[in-house]
């Protein structure tokens, strides 16, 4: 079964001149936490690629293994960097450091 590919828009900066670090984010959904993570990332306005694993094992565990063993949704990625999950999302924003990591 091959993971469903959603996208929550563009990949440009508001500018339209700097091309933003792709964020992908695994979930499942009937996940509330996934539903926070994307509703943050939305109110930042960052576009984001959305994979679901829901009822994919393969594709689940490949998101652990690029998630250093994390099985549980979501999973974010900004670039290269792996977040964490919802929690870790909120805490770099609570920290001030959400904003400057999105921008890359």
């Amino acid at each position: 079964m091959t993971p469903h590919i959603l996208r929550s828009g563009p990949a440009l900066s508001r500018e339209g001149i700097n091309i933003l670090p792709p964020i992908v984010i695994y979930t499942k959904s009937t996940c509330s936490y996934c539903r926070a993570a994307k509703e943050l990332l939305r109110r930042k306005e960052a576009a984001f690629e959305e994979i679901s694993v829901d009822g994919d094992r393969a594709a689940q565990a490949a998101m652990a293994v690029k998630a250093g063993g994390r099985s549980t949704v979501p999973q974010i990625f900004v670039g290269a960097t792996h977040v964490g999950g919802c929690d870790d999302l909120y805490d770099l924003e609570s920290a001030g450091e959400l904003d400057a990591l999105l921008a890359g």
